[in-house]
């Protein structure tokens, strides 16, 4: 196909997406009518869809379509899986309130901290921590407003900076159980130079090398910002609203019953951690996945309700939540899957391959893709306020497009994902920011204001240092 039509139909699909993507329409379907279209234009002009092992159906009208099922069973038996499974754990973990048990643990001691200021990293990075348990930024800020709001306003901080922590809680932490780290791990198995790569592999060998440090520069530069802003705001005379929320529930109950109930919702990341660890030490070589060591954490925590309630048959009824959550984590999997299309839809028009032969002739330097991705993304992100849609559909191309580039694809898959959380809370836009917003009584831009400096140090420090470790 000549290459300035391949061009002007690839600038023209991603246009579509990125529209309707900002008007918050159905990403999924977009992305799956879009997909579907490019391979009809590939058929129509004597390309062939560019799926693996595909088969035709022997009906060109039908082909396209037989795509679609395909790709549910190819991403089922990979990343698909294992975000149903993490759906339905975290459900059941919502179920038997250990969830509630873990936030409460640990953000009670907080009410000892006396220092404002000295509160802001840490909750910052507390809140971080807790994103493993509540992955939905959105629902970990209504948490937080409702556990650590009322301890922050007794310490004597301000309604804004408690405000523009708790809006960038759920960032970068580094998590086996992350939907996007895991949908990443599968695509990049794919290439013979990541074979055998696992999910905690990918997290610890190359995710967590960045996004720690960037978490630590990101609680600094929090602590900093705040502290210059109060000074400010106090400067041009602003009184400080108070809002009125409700204490969480208190959790009944005995250390022993808070100290195993505290330690259900990341059992899976202990079991992996424990497991990758004896491997490494070379003491037991023991094969454990997110699909394997959640489902162990699930019967652990059956026996744990077994023995806490005395009751079989309501501790069975409840465990129907599991099953439950994974139904709702099926539109996470659909995403990928419409992604999928997406991406088989642009290789059937030869997009790919172009690029490829474009950047092999032109002298380009190793930065300049990932930080053309990293600016859309932020972009988008910013303009939509949403931290993953985008990632998602994107994760199909990462290895293609590094390929093209000649680069490695961590450069490509690790600063892509984390500008996307990094930048979630500078869109005013954002469910976050709204939620906090509307519970604070205070506008989201002057919210924005409180975070977008810390995101941007985090942002600029994480792209840097992720081009010195994997350009």
């Amino acid at each position: 196909m000549n290459i300035f039509i391949t061009g002007f139909i690839t600038i023209a699909a991603i246009a579509v997406v990125v529209y309707m993507l900002l008007k918050k329409m159905d990403i999924k379907i977009t992305l799956l009518a879009v997909g579907l279209t490019l391979m009809y234009l590939a058929l129509f002009m004597g390309q062939e869809i560019a799926f693996r092992g595909f088969a035709s159906t022997g009906s060109i009208w039908l082909d396209p379509i037989s795509v679609i099922p395909k790709q549910f069973v190819s991403t089922l038996s990979r990343a698909g899986l294992i975000i149903l499974i993490l759906g339905g754990y975290t459900a059941y973990m919502n179920k038997i309130g250990a969830n509630d048990v873990t936030v409460n643990v640990l953000t009670k001691p907080l009410g000892k901290v006396k220092s404002p200021y000295l509160l802001v990293p840490i909750v910052f990075l507390l809140g971080n921590l807790l994103s493993i348990v509540v992955p939905s930024a959105s629902n970990l800020s209504i948490i937080l407003l409702a556990t650590l709001y009322p301890v922050l306003k007794r310490a004597g901080m301000s309604t804004l900076t408690a405000a523009g922590v708790i809006a960038t809680t759920a960032t970068i932490v580094p998590t086996p159980l992350g939907g996007d780290n895991i949908a990443v791990a599968a695509e990049l198995v794919k290439s013979p130079a990541f074979a055998n790569l696992s999910v905690i592999d990918y997290v610890v060998k190359y995710h967590a090398i960045v996004s720690i440090p960037t978490l630590l520069l990101m609680a600094v530069a929090h602590y900093f910002w705040q502290k210059r802003m109060d000074k400010k705001d106090i400067a041009n005379g602003m009184i400080d609203t108070v809002a009125e929320v409700k204490e969480m529930k208190q959790i009944k109950g005995g250390k022993l019953y808070k100290t195993v109930y505290a330690i259900l919702p990341t059992l899976p990341i202990f079991i992996l951690l424990i497991t990758y660890s004896l491997d490494l030490m070379g003491i037991m070589s023991v094969s454990v996945d997110v699909g394997l060591a959640s489902f162990l954490s699930f019967l652990i925590a059956i026996i744990c309700e077994l023995i806490r309630t005395r009751e079989t048959k309501l501790v069975l009824k409840d465990t129907e939540e599991f099953f439950t959550g994974m139904g709702r984590a099926m539109t996470v999997v659909a995403l990928l899957v419409a992604a999928s299309i997406f991406v088989v839809g642009l290789k059937s028009i030869g997009v790919i391959s172009q690029l490829q032969l474009i950047m092999q002739s032109t002298e380009t330097v190793g930065f300049t893709l990932p930080l053309i991705l990293v600016l859309f993304t932020v972009a988008i992100v910013i303009l939509s306020g949403s931290g993953t849609a985008l990632f998602f559909a994107m994760v199909p191309l990462m290895v293609p497009l590094a390929q093209a580039a000649s680069i490695n694809p961590i450069a490509i898959t690790v600063p892509m994902g984390l500008a996307g959380n990094l930048m979630r809370a500078c869109s005013p836009v954002a469910a976050v920011i709204m939620i906090v917003s509307g519970t604070i009584k205070e506008s989201p831009i002057n919210i924005v204001k409180r975070t977008a400096v810390p995101s941007a140090v985090a942002l600029v420090f994480m792209f840097v240092l992720s081009m010195i470790m994997y350009v």
